[in-house]
This record gives C-alpha cells, structure tokens and sequence, in this order.
C-alpha cells in the first residue's frame, strides 16, 4: 500500500470518528433539553387554536348583528320577551336598536338594567312622529296617532347608519331559533329585503274577521284606482308580512326605498289607494308596491304567523308551534292577553317589570 493511500484511509477513518462524536454530543444535548423541558415535541391543548402556522386563526367576536325593534310604553313587556328570546338564544354578537317615545326611556331602561337582560348589547333612539307630518290623511293619521312607532321600520338606514345589513322584528314576535340563521338569509342581488310571503307553506293562509282572504295584493290596494292600474301589478300576487324584515341596508340606500315609501303615503293621502277592506295596518300597502317582485324569501319557519287570529290554538298544532324559529301573535290577540293562543310559550321568555307596570293578563281558575 502506498503512502498516498494509507493517509486517504487515516482521512476517511478520522471523519467518521468525527461525525460519530458529534452525533453523540447532539443525543446527549437533545435529552438534557427533553429534561428541562418535558412538553416539548407534544401537541399542549387547544396548540393547534393558537399556533399561526397551523394554518387556523383564533375565534374572532363576530360581526355584529343588527336588530332593530320598536318599544311602545303599554307594550314594553313585549319587547322584552322578544328580546330576552333573541339573547337567551343565540350567542352572536347581537345589538339592538331600541327604536322608542321620550316616556318610555326611563322605564325601559330600568327593565333592562335591573333583570337577566343587563348584560345585553342595546341603544336606544327616539322616534320623531314630525317624520310623518304632512305624509298622511287624517283619517290614516288618527289611526296611526297611537302606534307611530310602526313606521320606524321605513327609516332603517336613518336608525342604523352605518349598518349595511340588518332585522327589523314586530314587538308581538318570539325567536326560538339562533338569529344568526336568519341574518344570513341570502339576498338576491339588487333586492334591498327580504319577507315571508303570504302564501307560504308554513303558514296557513290569514283570515280576518270582517276583511276575507287577505293572502294577496288585492286585499289591501284598491285596484281600481288609476295610480295602482298603472303600476301593472297582479292582484293575486302573494302579499307578505312585514312583521319580520331582512334589510339590505346598503341597497336600501341606494334605492332610495324610504322616499319611494313615503312618496306612496303622501299619495294615498291625496287618492285613497288602500282596499276598503284593509283590517289591518296601513303600513303593509305601500311595502307591497316598492317591493312588488323585488324581495327575498324568508324561510317560512322563520315566520310562522297569525298566532294572534281567532281559531291559532287548532290551527297549529303544539309540536309544529315548538319546531318554529320564530313566532308572531299578528292579530288582534296578544299572547300578554287573556285569550291568545300558545301565551305559555310566550310567559316562557317573559322577564316581570321591576316598577310593576305591565302584567300580563291571565285566566283565573275559575274561567272557561
């Protein structure tokens, strides 16, 4: 063997006592840390929640939901429980506009300062009946002069500025289901609402006393009248229910929905538009032309309605009644009233009045 091959070996033979060497230094320095620190190389709990290259980011809070809901001082406790419903239901980050009278504040405040409610997210507005002066006849006017509240609903953007989404909810409504599922009712592009109409599998068809079938567009304009013969619209078109509205808020501006509205007040105001068999509000007519083939569909379990029309209690059976998102007393029997139906759901979400003013009004033992 030469010279030059004996120190190539001596090379090689030393670089592999090398490398044994610094493998062992790397074993032995791999256990001292596994000592000092135990954890290492295992997955803690919740690690994969908050480590950022695992690709998930924490839980954020949530976008907010707006919920805007008027409050009348002879029907606070019905805001309350509708309130309490939406809150003890869900756990979105939920804020309602309180759309009020300046004598209601004090007293609404105090309900829902004082009780379980105290912890929700809520401001409150005042509603300024000067809105509507000049928009309405007089007839309409002494109507309305005890309810004004129930045009809040045309003034949404006005209330919620910087909302571009949000639910309009009637005081008379209980929600069993999560308010997230509703506010992420898909709107289609260019409608500014959505509503459950009246023709809808979940809802039987409204009958009321004294007005006929009143499930369609003919039951509350008169088609008779040039301004509405002009608009081309159907008379058995499906009517809907504005007791529960879904508002896109940025398209609502857009549109110009409220001065389409209140154009329709002023001009029944001047030519009678509205059916004379109209029973109830005169806020649903001029929606029903504005958005005339221009909303969404609610989920009709969204809106499960006429809970406070004669014959509810037959009507609807108690298991379909619990299976419902949302329930609406429309009608003239309140479930705070004695004789409305399924008003134990209702006392479900009920919160008492801590000053004692509103009591709902129940059968003693001894009715029939």
């Amino acid at each position: 063997m030469t010279l030059r091959k004996v120190n190539v070996v001596i090379i090689l033979l030393l670089a592999i006592a090398f490398l044994i060497v610094v493998q062992r230094n790397l074993l032995n320095l791999s256990d001292i840390l596994h000592l000092e620190n135990p954890d290492a190389g295992q997955s803690l709990p919740f690690e994969s929640e908050l480590s950022p290259e695992l690709g998930l980011e924490p839980v954020s809070k949530g976008e907010e939901i707006s919920v805007l809901i008027t409050a009348a001082e002879e029907r606070l406790g019905a805001v309350v429980a509708a309130m309490n419903s939406i809150y003890q239901n869900s756990k979105a980050n939920v804020v309602f506009t309180i759309v009020t009278l300046n004598d209601t504040v004090d007293h609404l405040n105090v309900w829902l300062s004082k009780t379980r409610l105290k912890d929700v997210k809520y401001k409150i507005v005042i509603f300024k009946p000067e809105l509507l002066s000049g928009k309405m006849s007089k007839e309409s006017q002494m109507l309305q002069d005890a309810q004004p509240l129930t045009f809040a609903r045309f003034y949404l953007p006005v209330y919620l500025p910087e909302a571009e989404k949000a639910i309009y909810l009637d005081d008379d409504v209980i929600v069993q289901g999560d308010i997230q599922e509703l506010y992420e009712t898909n709107l289609k592009p260019g409608h500014a609402a959505a509503f459950s109409d009246d023709c809808d599998s979940a809802s039987v068809k409204g009958i009321i006393r004294g007005a006929g079938n009143q499930n369609n567009y003919l039951g509350f304009l008169d088609f008779k009248k040039d301004a509405i013969k002009q608009l081309g619209m159907r008379a058995n078109t499906c009517s809907f229910n504005p007791g529960v509205i879904i508002a896109n808020l940025t398209e609502w501006r857009n549109q110009n929905i409220t001065l389409q509205l209140e154009h329709w007040i002023e001009l029944n105001s001047r030519e009678d538009l509205y059916s004379k068999t109209l029973a109830e509000s005169s806020i649903t007519p001029p929606l029903l032309i504005v958005f005339y083939k221009r909303h969404s569909a609610i989920d009709p379990m969204w809106h499960v309605r006429h809970l406070g029309t004669t014959g509810a209690g037959k009507r609807y059976s108690p298991q379909f009644v619990k299976a419902a998102k949302l329930l609406h007393w429309n009608g003239h029997y309140k479930p705070w009233g004695r004789t409305s139906s399924f008003s134990n759901v209702w006392d479900k979400w009920f919160i008492a009045d801590p000053v004692g003013k509103f009591i709902p009004v129940r059968k003693s033992p001894g009715d029939h």
